[in-house]
């Protein structure tokens, strides 16, 4: 599947080829696009709309233009990283003593975390069987609710079919994306992740310094967290960088509003822009099959939390988001939205992920599929 690139395939100390400018140009021209047409949805009182509105521009340009496209071409991933890193800052600010009060609870949680899994897997598994005509190791890696260049690189060693099974991940995420925001403003009784009127920080108007400070801190974040190795290292470590410096002091972390609308046209953008060289009916298909996939999860997820809310008490739109079998950025960047702990979930999702790889690493050493 010529085009796509895992958003975590890209490290800062990379060997990178010379980059042309024909590329730049389009990117430039996707994301001048992706924020017309988040600011067309703003207008709508969409959910997330720069997010969804850049998404949707960008796939529909891919869809009509891809033919145009310059040889070879991939959304820059330095970039992303960047904005990645910022959300990652704007999490962090985030962290407040509070949080230690949720872990008991989350000793609820965690469980059915586990379980989620370990259902929504086998749910995708036959799914893919059976409807999809997919092959096992196809349908089993492109099935995991989690771990996405893992679950490429695993099922690329186990034989499975990469065209395929890069797309159904792809979608997963893409799909969870777009179908959250609107469930969850259905939840709400109003339109959620517009960023109008929102400030992440401690309060106040929030000016060029406070930008050039999480601008800085992203930086810094990011370089460590791949320095580190840590998962999902773009965000966690500005996360861990940031919300360290908040919790002990030493910074007040503050973030205007459109910073926020800017970084959800940046990852919108960057999603919509990967299916380059994907024909219409495999997508249409795998389009059809990832509906049906993230539906059932989402179903299992839902009921999972209402269990968990009984049990437990925790709030339960922050559960709803921590189950959704979403990328950790993109279901941070809505639970910075919505007004869920954006702590709390990126944890859950952190753990999800681990629990993903760790079942499909298992599967494969026993060598059950």
């Amino acid at each position: 599947m010529g085009g796509v690139v895992s958003p975590q395939a890209a490290t800062l100390d990379a060997a990178m080829p010379r980059v042309p400018a024909s590329h730049f140009a389009l990117s430039a021209l996707l994301l001048v696009a992706g924020a017309g047409g988040g600011w067309l949805l703003s207008l709508f009182g969409a959910p997330l709309p720069y997010m969804l509105g850049s998404l949707l521009t960008s796939a529909l340009a891919v869809a009509a233009f891809q033919h145009r496209f310059p040889d070879g071409y991939v959304f820059p991933q330095r970039f992303r990283m960047l904005f990645v890193g910022v959300i990652g800052v704007m999490i962090g600010a985030q962290l407040t003593p509070e949080i230690a009060a949720l872990l008991p609870r989350m000793l609820v949680s965690i469980p059915a975390l586990a379980l989620f899994v370990v259902v929504a897997h086998g749910f995708n598994y036959a799914l893919f069987r059976r409807l999809g005509g997919y092959d096992r190791p196809t349908a089993y890696y492109a099935g995991s609710p989690g771990g996405l260049l893992e679950a490429i690189t695993l099922g690329e060693e186990a034989g499975a079919d990469v065209r395929l099974l890069t797309l159904m991940q792809f979608l997963r995420i893409i799909v969870v994306v777009t179908l959250v925001p609107i469930g969850m403003s259905i939840w709400e009784g109003y339109p959620v992740g517009s960023a109008a009127g929102q400030s992440f920080g401690p309060g106040g108007a929030a000016g060029l310094d406070d930008v050039a400070w999480v601008a800085g801190l992203a930086l810094a974040g990011v370089a460590l967290g791949i320095w580190l190795r840590l998962p999902a290292g773009q965000l966690l470590g500005p996360l861990v960088l940031a919300g360290g410096l908040s919790v002990a002091g030493v910074v007040e972390i503050s973030a205007p509003p459109w910073l926020l609308a800017l970084a959800q046209v940046v990852l919108g953008t960057g999603l919509g822009a990967r299916f380059t060289g994907m024909t219409r009916t495999i997508f249409l298909r795998g389009m059809g099959l990832s509906l049906v996939s993230v539906s059932g999860m989402m179903a299992v997820g839902v009921l999972l939390s209402a269990i968990v809310y009984g049990l437990s008490g925790l709030p339960t739109d922050s559960l709803v988001v921590s189950f959704a079998p979403g990328g950790v950025v993109e279901m941070s960047l809505i639970a910075l939205s919505i007004a869920a702990n954006p702590a709390f979930v990126t944890l859950h999702h952190l753990v999800r992920i681990f629990l993903a790889v760790g079942e499909m690493a298992l599967v494969r050493k026993l060598r059950w599929i």
